[in-house]
């Protein structure tokens, strides 16, 4: 059996391979920032703007974004505190005024009773919460929030019970704005976290999302504006840093998703980057996020549906639907849509199978949003509706278990899925286009028969960048070459989304092929596939690196311990940091940033596991053990920890204890063939045998043609004196691989088996 460090969590954060000219230029082609004539632009705030500005500074006030953040005062703080009491999971907490202020007695950081002062209001509808100074510059999230509706308090998380010592607890990490929440909640956001002292020094310039939020630093558009308008110089875009006018409505998307998506943060956000993803990484279409045909499960905003949706494939961006000032709706109803489409095609009850209420409004099933962008409710009460705006598909959800529209919307909800696949047929036909979600779901399971798909879906350039990328992420996690050629032509993709998760997920043993593949990316154009490349490559050897490549690596490995080095008040970082220094052989390093990880979220399983697998190669097993059994003991579910901790059992001679576990995982993970395999070679070792067979068949099921699958079935056979049963599988491990020594000879030693049976 394999050493049991494969089951150690790899996690790393971005990058790529040769691209071609053409590749460049259309990644620079999207976009939406100019280099600055000065450099030195600096921040002139909202009141330089709206002399000039009024109709769009009008627009703003009172919106969002203008009431995205503010000092707590009578006229910005919605809830009651009027002595309003609020009882959850045996804490009492009393809201009331004092001197002026606005205060809350509740349970803090020791999960005591002590009062708190509010010192800013956060959001406006519909709901409001409200951030605490802590020490160390922190401000904290009170998880009580004021539902702007109905006019009372509730809890963020209902049904849970959440200790003071949890990470989601407000007075903690998952609760903490400077890191959470701040860079989209307000203008010229600097986080300033020290790692030494784990304490804040943000700033800001302006407490809310103001106009340079978008449009960048101004002083050298001011300056340009107030030279007497025949006396102005030519100056590129007026002299703004961030070109909002005259481009291309996917650029317009772009400039909205550094907020608007679910995304990791490399840097303070200075509107300087050429792409999305010099300053931050979108999220994938991942398992926890979204549902497996994309429709959103988490909070993931808006940015990641848009760009599944065929109005971002035509050209429709974000001013199209939402003024881009008041965040208003252009158009209410139905109206905002037919500004493109066909009133009589679309609006009508041949189309939408709705009738209409009386006076002529339409009822909410002939509503176009109700079908095409259905709501789900995040943070409690806040209905966010999936802005991927695709047809309702009632059998995706008899085939994967996906929501529709019909039963979602509220209007069908006490009907069957069956019964609106039903309907559907009925007004449109039996065909059906396929769906990516179909493969993408198998690819979560780890299907084996998924891998040609996935394969075909990486590569499909008609399909949304993202569908694409996951559809990589996924591959990477399959064994083998048989996705290479696909890995190969992403790494040369003109998205910089799909070479970064080519460089993140694209698998070769030879240094030299990764050095060849990823070497070129060192200078790629965008951040983060830059710096994922020099992480990819860190392990190799410097040998084989030309010398400016070399350089290209050092250069690119500085700028990621740098954006790492920002996150590391999140417990992803200083995995991520770990990971590096581990595969660059610094196990001191490598274990100071795990326990720094840890240290932020004691339930960020990967650092432990990871940690573990570093303490296995240092002969600190029992160490090790303790880490994985601490995760298994807080989740059970925890598949991948039962793998990892049973094969360090078998490493220490313990194998029934390893049994047990292997047993677990595999039944928790029942598509990974390699557990089924590992578990049945285990079990065959303890003599039994039955149980050896089932597991060893169940792995050759799943991939009938894995030649260590098929010896292993045919050498348990053998074992057993069962040679008959074992001759079909060297037959198929012939056929499997013709030029495979090993089929042959395993052939020869049964037939030997067999003659000797008489």
């Amino acid at each position: 059996m394999r050493g049991w460090k494969i089951a150690g969590v790899i996690a790393s954060l971005v990058i790529v391979a040769m691209i071609p000219l053409y590749a460049i230029k259309e990644s620079r082609s999207r976009s939406v920032r100019l280099a600055v004539t000065d450099s030195a632009a600096t921040f002139v705030g909202r009141e330089r703007c709206a002399s000039c500005h009024e109709e769009a500074y009008r627009k703003w006030l009172g919106s969002d974004h203008d009431n995205a953040m503010a000092e707590a005062s009578k006229g910005t703080v919605l809830g009651d505190f009027d002595d309003a009491v609020f009882e959850y999971a045996g804490v009492t907490s009393r809201f009331y005024r004092k001197d002026g202020g606005f205060f809350v007695r509740t349970d803090g950081p020791d999960g005591e009773p002590a009062d708190f002062e509010i010192s800013y209001t956060f959001g406006v509808e519909p709901l409001q919460q409200y951030l605490i100074r802590f020490p160390g510059g922190r401000l904290q999230a009170l998880s009580i929030a004021w539902d702007v509706e109905r006019e009372q308090w509730f809890r963020m998380y209902p049904g849970q019970e959440i200790a003071p010592d949890d990470w989601l607890h407000w007075t903690r990490g998952g609760q903490n704005w400077n890191g959470m929440c701040a860079e989209c909640h307000s203008t010229n956001l600097v986080k300033g976290y020290d790692p030494a002292t784990k304490s804040f020094r943000t700033t800001w310039s302006e407490i809310d999302v103001s106009c340079e939020a978008c449009h960048g630093p101004a002083s050298s558009h001011v300056e340009w504006a107030e030279i007497e308008p025949m006396a102005r110089p030519q100056v590129e875009n007026y002299g703004l840093v961030v070109r909002t006018g005259g481009i291309a409505s996917q650029q317009l998307v772009e400039l909205c998703a550094p907020c608007h998506s679910r995304r990791t943060e490399l840097g303070d956000y200075d509107h300087t980057g050429a792409d999305l993803l010099d300053h931050h990484i979108p999220s994938l279409l991942d398992e926890g996020l979204y549902f497996s045909d994309g429709q959103i499960l988490e909070e993931v905003y808006v940015y990641g549906s848009f760009l599944q949706s065929e109005m971002y494939r035509s050209n429709v961006g974000c001013g199209d639907c939402h003024d881009v000032h008041s965040l208003q709706l252009v158009r209410e109803g139905n109206e905002l849509c037919l500004g493109c489409h066909t009133a009589a095609v679309y609006d009508s009850p041949d189309h939408h199978f709705h009738q209409r209420a009386q006076e002529g409004e339409p009822s909410d099933g002939a509503l176009c949003v109700k079908c095409h962008m259905p709501e789900r409710p995040y943070m409690v009460i806040d209905y966010r509706a999936d802005h991927s705006m695709r047809v309702p598909r009632p059998d995706l959800t008899l085939e994967l278990g996906v929501p529709n529209a019909c039963s979602q919307s509220g209007c069908h909800d006490d009907q069957s899925a069956g019964w609106a696949a039903a309907r559907v047929t009925e007004w449109y036909g039996e065909a059906r286009r396929p769906h990516y979600g179909t493969t993408l779901d198998a690819g979560r399971r780890q299907d084996p028969k998924a891998l040609p798909e996935l394969v075909k879906l990486a590569g499909d350039t008609t399909l949304p960048a993202l569908v694409r990328a996951t559809a990589l992420s996924l591959l990477g996690q399959y064994p083998g070459q048989e996705g290479r050629r696909a890995f190969e032509a992403a790494l040369a993709d003109p998205d910089p989304l799909v070479r970064h998760t080519a460089v993140q997920s694209v698998r070769t043993p030879d240094p030299r092929e990764l050095v060849g593949l990823l070497g070129p990316l060192l200078a790629d154009p965008t951040t983060a596939v830059r710096i994922q490349a020099a992480v990819r490559l860190a392990s190799v050897p410097r040998e084989l690196f030309e010398p400016y490549q070399g350089v290209a690596l050092d250069s690119a490995l500085a700028e990621y311990r740098t954006a790492m080095a920002y996150s590391l008040d999140f417990s992803f970082a200083g995995h991520n940091l770990g990971n590096l220094y581990a595969s660059l052989g610094n196990a001191a390093k490598a274990e100071e940033f795990y326990r720094t990880a840890i240290e932020v979220d004691g339930l960020f399983y990967p650092a432990k596991m990871n940690l573990a697998m570093l303490y296995n190669r240092q002969g600190r097993n029992a160490e090790a053990e303790t880490l994985l059994r601490e995760v298994l003991d807080v989740d059970p579910e925890m598949y991948e920890a039962a793998y990892s901790l049973a094969l360090l059992l078998a490493e220490m001679n313990r194998p029934p204890e390893a049994a047990e576990f292997l047993a677990r995982a595999a039944e928790g993970m029942p598509e990974r063939s390699r557990v089924h395999y590992n578990l049945g070679l285990l079990l065959q070792s303890l003599q039994r045998q039955p149980e050896a067979e089932a597991a060893l068949v169940r792995a050759l099921e799943l991939e009938p043609e894995n030649l260590d699958y098929l010896y292993g079935l045919a050498d348990h056979y053998v074992k057993r004196g069962e040679p008959a049963r074992a001759l079909p599988l060297t037959e198929r491990m012939i056929a499997a691989d013709p030029e495979n020594p090993l089929g042959p000879q395993m052939k020869a030693f049964v037939e030997r088996a067999l003659d000797a049976q008489g």
